[in-house]
């Protein structure tokens, strides 16, 4: 392990983090709110922390060229020291009691996850309200993605860090070269963005709020301006705008590429696209059966419209709520918690496994299948049209082996607590939530509940997951393995 490199990209991650704090610290001077301060303080230490990680790395003469071990090394500490200092205006504007508070929302924010634990957001001064859409706004694309995007002088070999970064089994550069992906997959992340805030504004939300609700739907990641999340504004035409770009959102960036570019047959034919557009479709369709059927809605608009607006922020990890669906009948609970699991797809800023892996995993049981009748067939696992590698059917096997194992031995942990609200629904499900980066959970960590009464290790517990979820478990559980660390 060259620790030069390392300790040379990390201060440019504190740097990057410290910069975006200026926002937050302009609004918070313009309304002469009191978290200024806090702003001025987080802003100063960020760049004394950045500054000391140069200092270090300078003296190396090691880190001219980057490998997989130390790309492993920056991609896991990055998003701890990004949460780190990003913890600090929470701590020091009093928002938060303890730094483990604090640094569970960060990382919540930065991981897109929009678990909170702030009861009172509307108490906020706006300052800090803008720093956790921020949050979001930064993890979404990803701190590496935006670091290789403008600031390519860094001379290392940024592809291995792409690979890294990029949720999903198979990441791909769009363009040759890894600072032109960068940018474009930022350039289209700004114009979603800048779009949704448009079509939010027209629909009679205020500028700070679009703009605060625009940074958390593209990024997938939930937090909301508002204690009742986007439930306050009581409006069909913002709900169905928000639908809309959490569904977009949930997409692969390579898809949009392909649709700005003109090639939209391509982009339609994707196979992943297709099975995530009919999985949101048909799970909307059957929760809003049910919900009529059981009298929550005596129409099929409202019915249809509350039962998407879920099944989309739940299945693209953002987290936002109209309303209790913890109330909802068992089927709808448990389909939830499914799609919880199930995700996004993958090269998009949602969770979860990835709609392409159980795709992967529904083609690899039908080959088997068919092996079992023919014994002497060839029969090869399809996607796209391409035959997928045993690497790669492998590589599925065991990130879903992985995922089940951290899920039972997390939520083991949570319940051994004792803690009378943490039964087996709310452990489970708020593990669920927090390793698939989706924010609220069932039960005591449903849609109406917040994160602020677990004891303090349990923070600290989901903290992780939100984390290995975050970064796709491989690139968290290297940073244990001592091979990672060898030279």
């Amino acid at each position: 392990m060259r620790l030069g490199i390392v300790l040379r990209v990390l201060s440019l991650i504190s740097l990057i983090v410290s910069l975006f704090m200026i926002f937050p610290l302009a609004l918070a001077i313009y309304d002469g709110a009191g978290d200024r301060l806090a702003f001025l303080a987080s802003l100063a230490i960020g760049l004394l922390v950045g500054l000391s990680f140069f200092l270090a790395g300078r003296r190396r003469a090691d880190y001219q060229q980057l490998g997989i071990h130390e790309a492993i090394a920056v991609v896991g500490f990055s998003w701890i020291i990004a949460s780190a200092v990003g913890a600090l205006p929470y701590l020091f504007s009093g928002a938060t009691a303890t730094y483990a508070d604090a640094f569970f929302e960060t990382m919540s924010g930065f991981t897109t996850t929009g678990a909170t634990i702030l009861a009172d957001v509307e108490g906020l001064p706006r300052g800090l309200l803008l720093w956790r859409s921020l949050t979001h706004w930064i993890g979404g694309m990803g701190i590496i993605v935006l670091s290789l995007a403008v600031l390519p002088f860094l001379g290392v070999g940024g592809m291995e860090l792409y690979k890294a970064e990029v949720p999903g089994p198979t990441p791909e550069k769009i363009t040759p070269r890894v600072q032109q992906t960068a940018l474009f997959l930022w350039g289209v992340y700004v114009l979603l963005t800048v779009l949704e805030t448009a079509f939010l504004t027209a629909g009679g939300m205020g500028f700070f709020d679009a703009l605060n609700h625009s940074f958390s739907t593209i990024a997938t990641g939930g937090f909301s301006t508002k204690n009742a999340s986007v439930g306050y504004f009581r409006s069909t035409y913002i709900e169905w705008v928000i639908i809309a770009f959490m569904f977009v959102s949930g997409i692969n960036f390579s898809l949009h590429f392909l649709m700005l570019t003109g090639r939209f047959r391509g982009a339609l034919r994707d196979e992943e696209l297709r099975g995530y557009a009919v999985l949101a479709v048909a799970a909307s369709v059957a929760i809003a059966f049910f919900l009529l059927r059981q009298n929550f809605f005596d129409r099929v608009e409202p019915a249809l419209r509350t039962a998407a607006f879920h099944v989309v922020s739940l299945m693209t990890t953002t987290g936002f709520a109209t309303a209790n669906y913890d109330l909802w009948p068992e089927f709808a609970r448990l389909l939830l918690l499914l799609l919880m699991i199930v995700g996004a797809c993958a090269g998009s800023t949602g969770g979860g496994c990835k709609v392409v892996r159980f795709l992967l995993l529904g083609r690899q049981i039908r080959a088997e299948v068919r092996s079992l009748l023919h014994p002497r067939a060839v029969v090869n696992t399809r996607v796209n049209g391409r035959v997928v590698s045993i690497r790669s059917l492998s590589s599925v096997t065991a990130f879903f082996m992985l995922y089940i194992a951290l899920l039972v031995l997390s939520t083991l942990v949570l319940t051994a607590f004792g803690h009378p609200r943490l039964d087996l629904v709310a452990s489970l499900s708020g593990v669920v939530a927090c390793l698939s980066n989706v924010g609220p959970g069932l039960a005591s960590l449903g849609p109406v509940e917040n994160f602020s009464w677990l004891p303090e290790g349990v923070k600290w517990i989901l903290s992780f997951c939100m984390l290995a979820g975050r970064l796709e478990l491989f690139a968290v559980i290297l940073l244990f393995v001592p091979g990672t660390w060898a030279r």
